[in-house]
This record gives C-alpha cells, sequence and structure tokens, in this order.
C-alpha cells in the first residue's frame, strides 16, 4: 500500500521562522491486517517513527471504550459502585468499575450510560468525563474515558447473555484500600478510584 504521513506535535504559530520547517512526523510505510474479530482487529504495520526509527508494529486497533466512576452519597458516606465477574484472560475474578466498548457512531458519554444501565440497572442524573487515557500504548491502541456518575436511579439490568455480573455499592476508603492491598487488580478500577480519592475527596487518599 503507499506509505502515508501523520503529523504529530502543534504547527508552528504563524509569522514563526520556524512555519517553513516540517514538524516531525509518523510514515506508515506499509499496513496489513493479520485478524479481525468480534471486539478487536490486529494490524502488522511497517513504519518510520517521528523519532527516525523504521520498524515492525504489531498493533491491537479497538473502538475505545467507557468507564464509569459511578458514586452515592445519599447515606452520608461516599460509596463506589463495583462490579465482580469472571475474566477469562486473568482466569480470576475481578472487582472492576463498570465499563464497555464503545460501539461505531456512538459516543463516549452514550456508550457510558448504556453501559451502566445494562450491566447494574442504575441511571445517573450528573455525567463528568474525569480521566482519558492509553491503558497499554506499547501494542494496544484502545483508549478509557473515565466518567463520573452521581445521583444514581437503580433500575433492572440486561447484561450481555455471556456476562453474569454482580454489583455492589463499597465505600470510598475501603475501596482505596482494598487497592492498596492488591485485591483489586483492573487497571481502570486503579485509576478511576485513586483519581476520586485524590481530586475528588483528598481526605480519604490512602497513605502509606
Amino acid at each position: 500500500m503507499h506509505s502515508r504521513k501523520l503529523s504529530v506535535g502543534r504547527s508552528a504559530k504563524a509569522g514563526s521562522s520556524k512555519s517553513q520547517t516540517a514538524q516531525p512526523s509518523l510514515q506508515v510505510l506499509s499496513s496489513k491486517t493479520v485478524f479481525r474479530g468480534r471486539v478487536f482487529d490486529v494490524t502488522r504495520d511497517r513504519v518510520r517513527e517521528p523519532n527516525g526509527v523504521t520498524a515492525i508494529r504489531e498493533v491491537i486497533r479497538h473502538s475505545g471504550s467507557v468507564v464509569v466512576l459511578a458514586v452515592d452519597d445519599s447515606a452520608g458516606e461516599l460509596c463506589v459502585l463495583l462490579e465482580r465477574q469472571y475474566r477469562y484472560a486473568a482466569e480470576a475474578y475481578m472487582l472492576e468499575l463498570p465499563a464497555g466498548r464503545i460501539d461505531p457512531g456512538e459516543t463516549a458519554l452514550a456508550a457510558g450510560k448504556r453501559e451502566l444501565r445494562e450491566e447494574t440497572g442504575y441511571s445517573a442524573r450528573s455525567w463528568k468525563e474525569a480521566l482519558f487515557f492509553y491503558p497499554s500504548p506499547g501494542f494496544l491502541g484502545e483508549t478509557m474515558t473515565v466518567f463520573l456518575a452521581r445521583g444514581l436511579k437503580p433500575g433492572v439490568s440486561h447484561p450481555e447473555a455471556d456476562e453474569l455480573i454482580e454489583h455492589e455499592l463499597i465505600p470510598l476508603g475501603h475501596v482505596s484500600e482494598m487497592i492498596l492491598s492488591g485485591k483489586i487488580r483492573d487497571g481502570k478500577t486503579i485509576a478511576g478510584v485513586l483519581w476520586l480519592a485524590a481530586v475528588a475527596n483528598p481526605s480519604l487518599t490512602p497513605q502509606r
């Protein structure tokens, strides 16, 4: 296939002496899809990176995921909604924040509302984007958008046929301690909960 160049970094300001200087760019010399799956594809690309390195990069291509940091303080204590489900890749039951894939043509916010409702039955009155990150940028193109959801209202869940999910509201302080003790090992949950402890409620940030 034809190579293509992708610009990285910011453009030079108008009138700058560097305005005519080419910015570092990524050049894709060839690309081949070696696997097409239900959730992701895998490509093997030959690239010339902005640092001048030419290499073969095998990348998992994913449409992106949304994570819901659903919290409730109606009883006077800030609690986090966690799910417990079996994860085959980890060969273990995991405690996690509700999350799921963003469908084609769907916004991250719409996906978050859908996933929260489907997996737990809850809806939320207010939504705010908290974090956006790459969980494993060495080989995974997936992004994760974390939303803080407040004003929870219970309802009936509608999980997928292959999902068996339990959920529970757990005090933030206890969830933070489970992260430090290794009982919670899911990366998106660790990121979301520690953000909440550090930013939304600094007094509950775990100390060592």
